[in-house]
Protein backbone atom coordinates (compact mmCIF):
# COMPACT_ATOMS: atom_id res chain seq x y z
CA UNK A 1 0.00 0.00 0.00
CA UNK A 2 0.80 3.70 -0.31
CA UNK A 3 -0.21 7.15 0.17
CA UNK A 4 -1.03 9.93 -2.38
CA UNK A 5 1.44 12.47 -0.32
CA UNK A 6 1.85 16.29 -0.71
CA UNK A 7 4.63 18.47 1.22
CA UNK A 8 3.63 21.57 2.58
CA UNK A 9 7.13 23.01 3.94
CA UNK A 10 8.21 20.44 6.24
CA UNK A 11 4.79 18.90 7.01
CA UNK A 12 2.47 16.12 4.66
CA UNK A 13 -0.63 16.11 3.91
CA UNK A 14 -1.66 13.06 3.12
CA UNK A 15 -5.09 12.23 1.34
CA UNK A 16 -6.72 9.22 3.15
CA UNK A 17 -6.16 7.03 0.31
CA UNK A 18 -5.07 3.77 -0.50
CA UNK A 19 -3.97 2.33 -3.54
CA UNK A 20 -3.80 -1.84 -3.92
CA UNK A 21 -4.03 -4.43 -6.02
CA UNK A 22 -7.09 -5.96 -4.67
CA UNK A 23 -10.44 -5.51 -5.04
CA UNK A 24 -13.35 -3.89 -3.04
CA UNK A 25 -13.66 -4.58 0.55
CA UNK A 26 -16.65 -5.45 1.25
CA UNK A 27 -19.07 -5.31 4.92
CA UNK A 28 -22.23 -6.47 6.31
CA UNK A 29 -25.40 -5.24 7.29
CA UNK A 30 -29.56 -4.33 6.26
CA UNK A 31 -30.04 -1.37 4.04
CA UNK A 32 -33.04 0.93 5.27
CA UNK A 33 -35.79 2.74 3.16
CA UNK A 34 -35.11 6.84 3.36
CA UNK A 35 -37.16 9.70 1.69
CA UNK A 36 -35.23 10.44 -1.90
CA UNK A 37 -35.01 13.75 -1.24
CA UNK A 38 -31.84 15.49 0.08
CA UNK A 39 -32.47 17.74 2.77
CA UNK A 40 -31.01 21.41 3.30
CA UNK A 41 -30.79 21.03 6.76
CA UNK A 42 -31.24 17.77 8.78
CA UNK A 43 -34.01 17.13 11.72
CA UNK A 44 -32.39 16.79 15.04
CA UNK A 45 -32.97 12.71 15.75
CA UNK A 46 -35.21 12.07 19.30
CA UNK A 47 -32.92 9.25 19.81
CA UNK A 48 -29.50 11.18 19.61
CA UNK A 49 -27.14 11.48 22.64
CA UNK A 50 -27.78 14.67 24.70
CA UNK A 51 -25.26 17.34 25.99
CA UNK A 52 -23.56 15.79 28.63
CA UNK A 53 -24.21 12.27 28.71
CA UNK A 54 -20.75 11.56 27.06
CA UNK A 55 -20.93 8.32 28.70
CA UNK A 56 -23.95 6.98 26.97
CA UNK A 57 -22.77 4.55 24.26
CA UNK A 58 -22.73 6.00 20.46
CA UNK A 59 -24.08 2.28 19.43
CA UNK A 60 -27.70 4.23 18.09
CA UNK A 61 -26.43 6.48 16.46
CA UNK A 62 -23.94 4.24 14.29
CA UNK A 63 -26.26 1.40 14.09
CA UNK A 64 -28.47 3.91 11.84
CA UNK A 65 -25.57 5.45 9.99
CA UNK A 66 -23.40 2.92 8.92
CA UNK A 67 -25.63 1.01 6.04
CA UNK A 68 -24.94 4.25 4.20
CA UNK A 69 -21.13 4.04 4.71
CA UNK A 70 -19.49 3.24 1.33
CA UNK A 71 -16.91 1.42 0.54
CA UNK A 72 -15.35 2.56 -3.18
CA UNK A 73 -12.77 0.82 -5.04
CA UNK A 74 -11.78 2.23 -8.66
CA UNK A 75 -9.53 1.19 -10.93
CA UNK A 76 -7.67 2.90 -14.04
CA UNK A 77 -5.67 1.63 -17.29
CA UNK A 78 -2.15 2.46 -17.40
CA UNK A 79 -0.34 2.05 -20.58
CA UNK A 80 3.94 1.29 -20.06
CA UNK A 81 6.81 0.05 -22.25
CA UNK A 82 8.91 -3.44 -21.09
CA UNK A 83 11.99 -0.67 -20.48
CA UNK A 84 9.73 1.09 -18.06
CA UNK A 85 8.68 -2.00 -15.89
CA UNK A 86 10.40 -2.54 -12.88
CA UNK A 87 12.96 -4.91 -13.09
CA UNK A 88 11.43 -7.24 -10.46
CA UNK A 89 8.03 -7.31 -8.96
CA UNK A 90 6.91 -7.94 -5.07
CA UNK A 91 5.64 -10.75 -5.91
CA UNK A 92 8.70 -12.13 -7.84
CA UNK A 93 11.01 -10.94 -5.25
CA UNK A 94 9.54 -13.31 -2.61
CA UNK A 95 8.25 -16.37 -5.10
CA UNK A 96 10.30 -16.39 -7.64
CA UNK A 97 10.67 -15.92 -11.35
CA UNK A 98 7.41 -18.75 -11.61
CA UNK A 99 4.84 -16.37 -9.94
CA UNK A 100 5.72 -13.66 -11.69
CA UNK A 101 5.98 -15.02 -15.04
CA UNK A 102 8.36 -13.00 -17.37
CA UNK A 103 7.02 -14.91 -19.94
CA UNK A 104 3.45 -14.85 -21.38
CA UNK A 105 3.95 -13.63 -24.78
CA UNK A 106 6.61 -11.16 -24.07
CA UNK A 107 10.34 -11.20 -24.56
CA UNK A 108 12.76 -9.51 -22.48
CA UNK A 109 14.16 -7.21 -24.95
CA UNK A 110 10.43 -6.34 -25.89
CA UNK A 111 9.04 -2.22 -26.00
CA UNK A 112 5.50 -3.17 -27.05
CA UNK A 113 3.38 -0.67 -24.13
CA UNK A 114 1.77 -3.15 -21.90
CA UNK A 115 -1.47 -2.37 -19.91
CA UNK A 116 -1.17 -2.27 -15.77
CA UNK A 117 -4.08 -1.52 -13.85
CA UNK A 118 -4.20 0.76 -11.19
CA UNK A 119 -6.71 0.51 -8.12
CA UNK A 120 -7.68 2.89 -5.50
CA UNK A 121 -9.70 2.15 -2.28
CA UNK A 122 -11.35 4.93 -0.62
CA UNK A 123 -14.59 5.60 1.08
CA UNK A 124 -18.50 7.33 0.10
CA UNK A 125 -21.15 8.18 1.76
CA UNK A 126 -24.91 8.07 0.52
CA UNK A 127 -27.06 11.27 0.90
CA UNK A 128 -30.40 10.19 -1.55
CA UNK A 129 -32.25 7.34 -1.48
CA UNK A 130 -32.27 7.43 -5.04
CA UNK A 131 -28.23 6.57 -5.50
CA UNK A 132 -26.35 9.95 -5.00
CA UNK A 133 -23.18 9.30 -3.13
CA UNK A 134 -20.43 12.04 -1.82
CA UNK A 135 -16.64 11.21 -1.63
CA UNK A 136 -13.55 12.80 -2.77
CA UNK A 137 -12.26 13.42 -6.24
CA UNK A 138 -9.19 11.89 -5.60
CA UNK A 139 -10.83 8.70 -4.55
CA UNK A 140 -11.77 8.48 -8.34
CA UNK A 141 -9.81 10.77 -10.20
CA UNK A 142 -8.93 9.27 -13.45
CA UNK A 143 -11.30 6.37 -12.68
CA UNK A 144 -12.33 3.70 -15.66
CA UNK A 145 -14.14 1.79 -13.29
CA UNK A 146 -15.97 2.38 -10.19
CA UNK A 147 -17.32 -0.10 -7.91
CA UNK A 148 -19.68 0.67 -4.68
CA UNK A 149 -19.83 -2.13 -2.37
CA UNK A 150 -22.64 -1.63 0.51
CA UNK A 151 -22.73 -2.51 3.94
CA UNK A 152 -24.79 -5.78 2.76
CA UNK A 153 -21.97 -6.90 0.85
CA UNK A 154 -23.78 -5.92 -2.56
CA UNK A 155 -22.03 -4.39 -5.19
CA UNK A 156 -22.91 -2.08 -7.82
CA UNK A 157 -20.82 -0.35 -11.11
CA UNK A 158 -21.28 3.45 -9.98
CA UNK A 159 -21.56 6.31 -12.38
CA UNK A 160 -19.50 9.42 -12.26
CA UNK A 161 -22.23 12.67 -11.86
CA UNK A 162 -19.72 15.43 -11.55
CA UNK A 163 -16.46 16.54 -9.60
CA UNK A 164 -14.59 19.30 -8.33
CA UNK A 165 -10.94 19.40 -8.15
CA UNK A 166 -10.95 22.56 -6.44
CA UNK A 167 -13.09 21.62 -3.65
CA UNK A 168 -11.84 17.56 -3.65
CA UNK A 169 -15.70 17.04 -4.21
CA UNK A 170 -16.82 13.93 -6.54
CA UNK A 171 -20.87 12.99 -6.46
CA UNK A 172 -21.83 9.31 -7.89
CA UNK A 173 -24.61 7.61 -8.86
CA UNK A 174 -25.81 4.19 -8.33
CA UNK A 175 -28.65 2.58 -10.18
CA UNK A 176 -30.86 1.87 -6.80
CA UNK A 177 -33.78 3.58 -4.89
CA UNK A 178 -34.94 3.06 -1.15
CA UNK A 179 -30.96 2.97 -0.13
CA UNK A 180 -30.01 3.99 3.58
CA UNK A 181 -29.02 7.69 4.14
CA UNK A 182 -27.20 10.14 6.25
CA UNK A 183 -28.65 13.25 6.51
CA UNK A 184 -26.85 16.40 5.40
CA UNK A 185 -26.44 18.38 8.71
CA UNK A 186 -25.79 22.84 8.62
CA UNK A 187 -22.04 22.57 8.96
CA UNK A 188 -21.80 25.86 10.40
CA UNK A 189 -23.52 25.41 13.33
CA UNK A 190 -20.84 22.54 14.52
CA UNK A 191 -18.70 23.94 17.49
CA UNK A 192 -15.28 23.17 18.58
CA UNK A 193 -15.70 20.59 20.97
CA UNK A 194 -18.85 18.84 19.20
CA UNK A 195 -18.04 15.17 19.44
CA UNK A 196 -18.11 13.62 16.55
CA UNK A 197 -17.08 9.98 14.89
CA UNK A 198 -15.62 9.30 11.35
CA UNK A 199 -16.47 6.10 9.46
CA UNK A 200 -15.22 4.78 6.56
CA UNK A 201 -12.44 1.78 5.21
CA UNK A 202 -9.34 2.93 6.86
CA UNK A 203 -6.18 0.49 5.13
CA UNK A 204 -9.24 -1.42 3.64
CA UNK A 205 -11.24 -2.16 7.08
CA UNK A 206 -14.61 -2.25 6.77
CA UNK A 207 -17.16 -0.12 8.26
CA UNK A 208 -14.74 1.50 10.91
CA UNK A 209 -15.59 4.03 13.15
CA UNK A 210 -13.40 6.30 15.64
CA UNK A 211 -14.59 9.55 17.49
CA UNK A 212 -13.13 12.61 18.39
CA UNK A 213 -13.69 16.32 18.71
CA UNK A 214 -14.15 19.05 16.20
CA UNK A 215 -10.58 20.39 16.69
CA UNK A 216 -11.10 23.76 14.72
CA UNK A 217 -12.94 25.15 12.22
CA UNK A 218 -12.62 27.39 9.09
CA UNK A 219 -8.56 25.82 8.44
CA UNK A 220 -7.27 27.82 5.45
CA UNK A 221 -4.07 27.68 3.88
CA UNK A 222 -2.72 24.27 3.91
CA UNK A 223 -2.30 23.99 0.29
CA UNK A 224 -4.27 20.71 -0.03
CA UNK A 225 -7.41 22.54 -2.03
CA UNK A 226 -7.75 25.64 -3.92
CA UNK A 227 -10.80 26.15 -2.08
CA UNK A 228 -10.32 25.59 1.99
CA UNK A 229 -12.82 26.21 4.31
CA UNK A 230 -11.88 22.34 6.29
CA UNK A 231 -13.51 21.04 9.64
CA UNK A 232 -10.57 19.49 11.67
CA UNK A 233 -10.77 17.21 13.90
CA UNK A 234 -8.22 14.40 16.37
CA UNK A 235 -11.35 11.79 15.28
CA UNK A 236 -8.49 9.02 13.74
CA UNK A 237 -8.34 9.23 9.91
CA UNK A 238 -6.11 7.08 7.71
CA UNK A 239 -5.53 6.33 4.27
CA UNK A 240 -8.87 4.56 2.90
CA UNK A 241 -11.29 7.08 4.98
CA UNK A 242 -11.00 9.33 1.92
CA UNK A 243 -14.59 10.40 1.29
CA UNK A 244 -16.05 8.83 4.18
CA UNK A 245 -18.48 10.68 6.77
CA UNK A 246 -17.47 12.83 9.56
CA UNK A 247 -20.92 12.93 11.53
CA UNK A 248 -22.41 14.50 14.51
CA UNK A 249 -23.89 12.88 17.80
CA UNK A 250 -27.38 13.15 15.67
CA UNK A 251 -26.12 10.73 13.43
CA UNK A 252 -25.72 13.58 10.65
CA UNK A 253 -23.44 14.58 8.16
CA UNK A 254 -21.42 17.92 8.76
CA UNK A 255 -18.04 16.62 6.71
CA UNK A 256 -16.64 14.49 3.88
CA UNK A 257 -13.25 13.28 5.44
CA UNK A 258 -10.44 14.14 2.99
CA UNK A 259 -6.64 14.61 4.60
CA UNK A 260 -4.92 14.18 7.22
CA UNK A 261 -1.46 16.39 8.80
CA UNK A 262 1.13 13.21 9.08
CA UNK A 263 4.84 13.30 9.58
CA UNK A 264 4.94 9.52 9.93
CA UNK A 265 1.93 8.48 7.30
CA UNK A 266 -0.21 7.45 9.89
CA UNK A 267 -3.10 9.38 11.88
CA UNK A 268 -1.61 12.34 14.48
CA UNK A 269 -4.94 13.31 15.58
CA UNK A 270 -4.94 16.36 12.90
CA UNK A 271 -7.51 15.42 10.20
CA UNK A 272 -9.45 17.68 7.82
CA UNK A 273 -12.96 17.42 6.45
CA UNK A 274 -15.18 18.99 4.10
CA UNK A 275 -17.56 21.01 5.56
CA UNK A 276 -21.15 19.44 4.35
CA UNK A 277 -22.43 22.89 3.53
CA UNK A 278 -19.73 23.49 0.98
CA UNK A 279 -20.17 19.35 -0.28
CA UNK A 280 -24.14 20.47 -0.73
CA UNK A 281 -23.34 23.23 -2.35
CA UNK A 282 -20.88 21.50 -4.81
CA UNK A 283 -23.25 18.94 -5.54
CA UNK A 284 -26.35 20.44 -6.05
CA UNK A 285 -24.34 22.56 -8.68
CA UNK A 286 -22.79 19.18 -10.06
CA UNK A 287 -26.78 17.90 -10.49
CA UNK A 288 -27.93 20.90 -12.16
CA UNK A 289 -25.25 21.78 -14.50
CA UNK A 290 -22.40 19.40 -14.04
CA UNK A 291 -20.40 21.45 -12.91
CA UNK A 292 -19.09 23.89 -10.18
CA UNK A 293 -20.02 27.63 -11.56
CA UNK A 294 -18.56 30.00 -9.33
CA UNK A 295 -19.20 34.18 -8.48
CA UNK A 296 -16.41 36.50 -9.67
CA UNK A 297 -15.39 39.06 -8.44
CA UNK A 298 -11.53 40.20 -10.47
CA UNK A 299 -9.73 41.76 -7.59
CA UNK A 300 -6.80 40.07 -5.38
CA UNK A 301 -7.96 39.69 -1.60
CA UNK A 302 -4.84 40.27 1.22
CA UNK A 303 -5.17 39.96 4.88
CA UNK A 304 -4.54 42.88 6.54
CA UNK A 305 -1.43 42.25 9.29
CA UNK A 306 -0.75 44.71 12.32
CA UNK A 307 2.56 46.37 10.08
CA UNK A 308 0.07 47.12 7.25
CA UNK A 309 -2.59 48.48 9.82
CA UNK A 310 -0.30 50.30 11.25
CA UNK A 311 0.64 51.59 7.64
CA UNK A 312 -2.67 52.30 6.48
CA UNK A 313 -3.68 54.04 9.88
CA UNK A 314 -6.35 51.36 10.59
CA UNK A 315 -6.98 51.27 14.39
CA UNK A 316 -7.50 47.61 13.51
CA UNK A 317 -6.94 44.36 11.59
CA UNK A 318 -10.89 43.97 10.44
CA UNK A 319 -11.42 43.36 6.61
CA UNK A 320 -9.83 42.40 3.69
CA UNK A 321 -7.17 44.70 1.43
CA UNK A 322 -7.67 44.66 -2.32
CA UNK A 323 -3.81 44.35 -3.59
CA UNK A 324 -5.16 44.14 -7.27
CA UNK A 325 -8.21 44.47 -9.43
CA UNK A 326 -8.93 43.48 -12.81
CA UNK A 327 -9.41 45.96 -15.83
CA UNK A 328 -13.08 45.03 -17.04
CA UNK A 329 -13.67 42.62 -14.20
CA UNK A 330 -17.07 43.65 -12.01
CA UNK A 331 -14.82 44.97 -9.06
CA UNK A 332 -13.38 47.33 -11.77
CA UNK A 333 -16.64 48.50 -12.93
CA UNK A 334 -17.85 49.32 -9.15
CA UNK A 335 -15.27 51.62 -8.78
CA UNK A 336 -13.44 49.21 -6.55
CA UNK A 337 -9.97 50.20 -6.50
CA UNK A 338 -6.26 49.06 -5.06
CA UNK A 339 -5.88 49.70 -1.24
CA UNK A 340 -9.63 49.86 -0.59
CA UNK A 341 -10.62 47.81 2.44
CA UNK A 342 -13.92 45.08 2.01
CA UNK A 343 -15.58 45.05 5.30
CA UNK A 344 -18.33 42.99 4.88
CA UNK A 345 -20.55 41.05 2.14
CA UNK A 346 -23.75 41.64 2.05
CA UNK A 347 -23.97 42.20 5.64
CA UNK A 348 -21.82 39.59 7.07
CA UNK A 349 -18.01 40.60 8.23
CA UNK A 350 -15.22 39.25 6.38
CA UNK A 351 -12.23 38.61 8.33
CA UNK A 352 -9.95 37.29 6.28
CA UNK A 353 -8.89 36.65 2.52
CA UNK A 354 -10.15 33.14 1.97
CA UNK A 355 -13.38 34.07 3.46
CA UNK A 356 -14.36 36.58 0.92
CA UNK A 357 -12.99 33.83 -1.87
CA UNK A 358 -15.15 30.82 -0.65
CA UNK A 359 -18.32 33.23 -0.27
CA UNK A 360 -17.76 34.81 -3.33
CA UNK A 361 -16.87 31.72 -5.19
CA UNK A 362 -20.11 30.01 -3.83
CA UNK A 363 -22.73 32.82 -4.52
CA UNK A 364 -24.32 32.03 -8.24
CA UNK A 365 -23.14 34.58 -11.09
CA UNK A 366 -25.15 37.41 -11.59
CA UNK A 367 -25.69 37.65 -8.28
CA UNK A 368 -25.69 41.34 -7.17
CA UNK A 369 -23.67 41.72 -3.52
CA UNK A 370 -23.24 44.39 -1.61
CA UNK A 371 -19.51 45.43 -0.36
CA UNK A 372 -19.10 47.75 2.73
CA UNK A 373 -15.97 49.28 2.06
CA UNK A 374 -13.44 51.96 2.91
CA UNK A 375 -12.58 54.10 0.19
CA UNK A 376 -10.23 56.55 0.02
CA UNK A 377 -10.64 56.98 3.67
CA UNK A 378 -14.35 56.57 3.81
CA UNK A 379 -17.13 54.02 4.24
CA UNK A 380 -19.73 52.99 1.84
CA UNK A 381 -21.81 50.71 0.65
CA UNK A 382 -20.88 49.15 -2.77
CA UNK A 383 -23.61 47.00 -5.09
CA UNK A 384 -21.17 44.60 -7.20
CA UNK A 385 -23.09 42.10 -9.99
CA UNK A 386 -20.68 38.78 -9.53
CA UNK A 387 -19.67 37.42 -13.17
CA UNK A 388 -18.92 33.90 -13.90
CA UNK A 389 -15.33 32.88 -12.65
CA UNK A 390 -13.14 32.86 -16.26
CA UNK A 391 -11.87 29.24 -16.59
CA UNK A 392 -8.31 29.88 -16.63
CA UNK A 393 -6.63 32.71 -14.32
CA UNK A 394 -3.52 32.10 -14.72
CA UNK A 395 -0.42 34.74 -14.43
CA UNK A 396 2.96 35.06 -16.79
CA UNK A 397 5.85 35.68 -14.86
CA UNK A 398 8.04 38.62 -14.98
CA UNK A 399 11.37 38.24 -14.27
CA UNK A 400 13.91 41.16 -12.65
CA UNK A 401 17.53 42.36 -14.53
CA UNK A 402 20.67 40.30 -13.46
CA UNK A 403 22.00 44.13 -12.75
CA UNK A 404 21.04 46.39 -9.66
CA UNK A 405 22.60 48.66 -7.09
CA UNK A 406 21.97 49.11 -3.37
CA UNK A 407 18.89 50.97 -2.49
CA UNK A 408 17.70 52.24 1.04
CA UNK A 409 15.84 49.31 1.82
CA UNK A 410 18.05 46.81 3.76
CA UNK A 411 19.45 43.56 2.47
CA UNK A 412 17.85 45.10 -1.06
CA UNK A 413 19.23 46.03 -4.67
CA UNK A 414 17.36 47.62 -7.00
CA UNK A 415 16.95 49.00 -10.46
CA UNK A 416 14.71 51.25 -12.70
CA UNK A 417 11.68 49.23 -14.23
CA UNK A 418 10.50 49.92 -17.95
CA UNK A 419 7.71 51.87 -17.84
CA UNK A 420 7.11 52.58 -14.00
CA UNK A 421 8.86 51.36 -10.48
CA UNK A 422 11.80 49.86 -9.35
CA UNK A 423 12.50 46.28 -9.94
CA UNK A 424 14.15 44.14 -6.90
CA UNK A 425 17.18 42.36 -8.15
CA UNK A 426 18.34 40.80 -4.84
CA UNK A 427 16.72 39.86 -1.15
CA UNK A 428 19.02 39.02 0.98
CA UNK A 429 17.78 35.82 2.72
CA UNK A 430 16.58 36.57 6.36
CA UNK A 431 16.24 40.22 5.64
CA UNK A 432 13.10 42.10 6.83
CA UNK A 433 12.25 42.27 3.28
CA UNK A 434 12.49 38.84 2.67
CA UNK A 435 10.66 37.75 5.86
CA UNK A 436 7.76 40.04 4.70
CA UNK A 437 6.98 38.44 0.96
CA UNK A 438 9.40 40.33 -0.95
CA UNK A 439 11.10 38.31 -4.16
CA UNK A 440 13.70 38.83 -6.87
CA UNK A 441 11.63 40.26 -9.86
CA UNK A 442 9.08 41.91 -8.23
CA UNK A 443 8.41 45.34 -8.85
CA UNK A 444 8.12 48.15 -6.47
CA UNK A 445 5.72 50.58 -7.79
CA UNK A 446 4.40 52.57 -4.43
CA UNK A 447 6.21 53.27 -0.93
CA UNK A 448 3.40 54.35 1.93
CA UNK A 449 1.16 55.15 -1.25
CA UNK A 450 3.16 57.37 -3.12
CA UNK A 451 4.36 56.07 -6.74
CA UNK A 452 7.51 56.06 -7.77
CA UNK A 453 8.95 55.91 -11.25
CA UNK A 454 12.82 55.79 -10.77
CA UNK A 455 15.82 54.35 -8.16
CA UNK A 456 16.03 58.28 -6.81
CA UNK A 457 12.52 58.45 -6.28
CA UNK A 458 12.43 54.99 -4.29
CA UNK A 459 15.49 55.50 -2.22
CA UNK A 460 13.93 59.35 -1.43
CA UNK A 461 10.61 57.53 -0.52
CA UNK A 462 12.78 55.17 1.93
CA UNK A 463 15.04 57.62 3.65
CA UNK A 464 11.39 59.86 4.00
CA UNK A 465 10.25 56.94 6.06
CA UNK A 466 9.38 57.37 9.49
CA UNK A 467 9.20 55.53 12.61
CA UNK A 468 6.82 52.62 11.92
CA UNK A 469 5.52 50.37 9.24
CA UNK A 470 6.16 51.06 5.38
CA UNK A 471 3.70 49.94 2.59
CA UNK A 472 4.77 48.68 -0.64
CA UNK A 473 2.57 48.16 -3.20
CA UNK A 474 4.38 45.25 -5.18
CA UNK A 475 4.01 43.87 -8.79
CA UNK A 476 4.48 39.75 -9.46
CA UNK A 477 3.40 38.76 -12.57
CA UNK A 478 0.15 40.47 -13.53
CA UNK A 479 -0.96 40.81 -10.01
CA UNK A 480 -0.57 43.57 -7.55
CA UNK A 481 -0.53 43.42 -4.11
CA UNK A 482 1.02 45.12 -0.80
CA UNK A 483 3.50 44.06 1.57
CA UNK A 484 3.89 45.69 5.25
CA UNK A 485 7.97 46.13 6.44
CA UNK A 486 7.74 46.52 9.83
CA UNK A 487 10.44 48.99 11.14
CA UNK A 488 12.58 47.37 14.34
Amino acid sequence: MKFQIFWKESRIFAFCLVSAAVGAVVGSGIWAAHAPELAPVAAASTAAITPGSVDTSFAPVVERALPAVVNISSSKATKVSAQDMPPMDPFRQFFGEEFGGRGRGSSRGSVMPRKQYEHSLGSGVVVRSDGYILTNNHVIDGADDITVTFDNKHEMKAKLVGTDAKTDVAVLKVDASNLPTIALADSSQARVGDIVLAMGSPFGLKQTVTMGIVSARGRTGLGIEAYEDFIQTDASINPGNSGGPLINTHGELIGINTAILANNGGNQGVGFAIPANLARSVMTQVMEHGKVVRGYLGLLPQDITPAMAQALHYKETQGVLVGDVTAGAPAAEAGLKRGDVILDLDGKKVDDSNQLRMRVSMTAPGTTVQLRVIHDGAERTVPVKLAEMPGNLGASAEKGSESGATSALDGVTVEAAQGHGVTVTSVDEGSPAAEAGLREGDTILEVNRASVSSTADFNRAMHNVSNGATLLLVKRGDNTFYIALQAK
